[in-house]
Order: C-alpha cells, then structure tokens, then sequence
C-alpha cells in the first residue's frame, strides 16, 4: 500500500515572460483578437486564438526577438489560429461562396459567414491561409507576396484557383 507524504513539495516553476512582452500583447491583442474573430466568427473562438497567438511567444521565451516582430506577423498568426479552430470543428460547408462581397461584409447574414467559414476550412492549409488573409481580414495582395517571397501575380492566380475551388465545392 503506497503512503501518502506530507513532506513540502517543491513550488512549480514558471518561466516568466520575455522583456517587452507586456509592451508586446498590448501593442496587438486587438489587432490579433480582431483578425481571430474575423476567421471564427465567434468571440470566444476568437479569445482562444488570442491566447494561442501569445502562449506561441511565450513558449518560444527568448528565442523570439520581440522588438523585431511586425504586424504582419501577428495578422498572419491570428488568421492561422483561427484556421486551426475551424478545421477542429469538422463541418464541410454547403452554401455557395459569393465572390462578390471582397471581404466577409458585415451586411452579409451570419448564415453565409458561417457556411463560408465552414468551406474555407476544408481547404489545405495553405490556401485556407492565403484565402483568410486575403478575403477575411483584408491584407493586399502585395503585402500577402511580400510575406510569402512571392510575386503578386502568383498570389492573384492562387487566389483565383483557391475561389474557383471553393465554388465548386460549395455547389455540390
């Protein structure tokens, strides 16, 4: 029979944050929660995102230069996350994708936001990327290339086969 030991235990411990994180979460959270929140359409999909995007950062320590991470980086990882969220809820998506509405439009229905935030998650990874940054949360073409080492035109093909895609998938 195992006993039970009274004696102290050791206190956990816990890495503390690198310098400038502080400056760092308050600088892009909103930015970050906003890009989340575009992909999820949910809010507290979109709190999970956040924390994902800086648990990230902070279980990387001082591996990342945080004085050297641009915006784009933070949009990026905040459209990645929420990406992963969808694609860990499982639905294929039934609608018909308008390719008229440049972004998620907040006219649209929240029926049609859903179903195309369903579509987009049945995409391979990367264009479910490309496509998130491009139509969601808005990021140019040009800055889309500059992130990737592309030429813009390539991103322009991309995205057009990844829409032609998604229509087709969506009419089945």
């Amino acid at each position: 029979m195992a006993s039970l030991s009274l004696a102290p235990q050791p206190a956990p411990t816990y890495m503390s944050p690198p310098t400038g994180f502080a400056e760092l979460y308050q600088r892009f959270s909103e930015m970050v929660y906003r890009s989340a929140l575009r992909v999820t359409g949910n809010p507290a999909d979109a709190e999970d995102a956040l924390q994902t995007v800086f648990a990230r950062i902070l279980n990387q320590g001082d591996r990342f230069d945080l004085g050297q991470m641009p915006e784009r980086y933070f949009r990026r990882a905040a459209t990645n996350a929420g990406l992963d969220i969808l694609r860990s809820r499982g639905h294929r998506a039934e609608a018909q994708l308008d390719e008229s509405l440049p972004h998620a439009a907040p006219e649209a229905s929240p029926y049609l936001k859903e179903r195309l935030r369903r579509a987009i998650a049945t995409l391979d990874a990367k264009d479910a990327e490309l496509f998130a940054l491009r139509y969601v949360t808005g990021v140019s073409n040009t800055e889309i290339a500059e992130m990737y080492g592309l030429q813009r035109s390539t991103i322009g093909v991309r995205l057009h086969r990844i829409r032609q895609w998604l229509q087709h998938e969506l009419e089945k």
